[in-house]
């Protein structure tokens, strides 16, 4: 009997020495844990990032305000070509016709009406015409200024060309004549006006009326 008493204490006594062991190790784990910076992983790779980007770079500002990278541009162009309304128009922006009449001795009727979707001023100016590689150009053939004239849609202006003011013989043979708005378009473009003789030639103001673009001799 005894015997088992001696065995039963033993027992208990490494069982209380155990537990005693078990929660001292915890003890002292949870104590490490606890003195420790907790630091996710996550907190620590954005910190870094943050740490590598200058404040003033493109990336720190999009990372700030949430953006994509992205412009975020406004649809606020003319788009097509179309210019301002009011801007002066270039020869590049119109839809050019013309037509020999037999007026006032012969001369050329131009026609000018703005290309779909563009709406631009012509000055109240004549319009340079040149001729030939010699580049002769029409004198004016109206003594007052014009108007201003805005192109757009079915609006059309009309320029008359004299090309002879001459009554002697002589002259050029053309088949064309070179337009301009102003002497400053970058984009002149050359019109078929069949076979003409050149000399002196003069040209109208634009008018809003064909009859009015009749030039003298």
């Amino acid at each position: 009997m005894s015997g088992n008493r001696r065995k039963a204490s033993l027992v208990t006594t490494v069982l209380v020495g155990g537990a005693m062991l078990l929660t001292a190790c915890q003890d002292t784990d949870a104590g490490t844990d606890a003195g420790a910076p907790q630091t996710s992983p996550s907190t620590s790779a954005t910190a870094a990032a943050g740490a590598a980007t200058p404040s003033g770079s493109p990336a720190a500002t999009a990372g700030a305000s949430g953006g994509t990278g992205k412009d975020n541009k406004s649809g606020g162009g003319t788009g097509g070509g179309q210019k301002p309304v009011g801007q002066v128009c270039g020869a590049n922006d119109i839809a050019w016709s013309t037509k020999s009449e037999t007026q006032a001795g012969g001369y050329i009727l131009v026609v000018a009406k703005a290309k779909p979707g563009i709406s631009c001023t012509l000055p109240a100016v004549h319009p340079t015409v040149a001729f030939g590689s010699d580049g002769t150009e029409a004198g004016p053939a109206e003594q007052s200024a014009g108007k201003q004239i805005t192109l757009s849609g079915d609006t059309a202006a009309y320029a008359g060309v004299n090309p002879k003011t001459t009554s002697a013989n002589g002259g050029k043979e053309l088949d064309s004549i070179i337009v301009a708005i102003g002497h400053n378009d970058p984009d002149p473009v050359s019109l078929p006006v069949g076979t003409i003789t050149v000399d002196k030639p003069v040209v109208t103001n634009w008018h809003t009326s064909p009859k009015d673009a009749v030039p003298s001799q």
